[in-house]
């Protein structure tokens, strides 16, 4: 058997969503909101922000009406600690008032 890391999200002891990154790959991190906005009627994303590890690079970034995604390079495992570098996605809708809500997800830095 080989030793294989993980390619998407898994949930790991304590429930945060976990996926492996190597610290030169440059990919692209998708967070969907279509379930969220579907509870609050016809709200769109109207505004979304990220921030991340300051060991990390955002390369890029975009959204549309229900999904926003985050283009990453870099990052550095932690000194001490779990080896887990938190990005968080924060959008607004386009309610009045707007609603405004986070989501993180975790990177866990590995040679690939």
């Amino acid at each position: 058997m080989t030793n294989q890391k993980p390619t998407t999200y898994v949930a790991d002891r304590v429930g945060d969503l976990v996926i492996a990154k190597d610290p030169d790959a440059v990919l692209d991190y998708p967070f969907d909101w279509t379930a969220w906005l579907a509870l609050n009627g016809d709200d769109q994303i109207a505004s979304a922000e990220f921030v991340v590890d300051p060991s990390l690079t955002i390369v890029d970034q975009a959204f549309d009406a229900t999904s926003a995604t985050v283009w990453l390079s870099g990052g550095t495992k932690p000194a001490t600690g779990p080896n887990k570098l938190r990005v968080t996605c924060r959008i607004t809708t386009n309610n009045t008032p707007p609603r405004i809500d986070d989501r993180s997800v975790f990177l866990k830095i590995l040679e690939r």
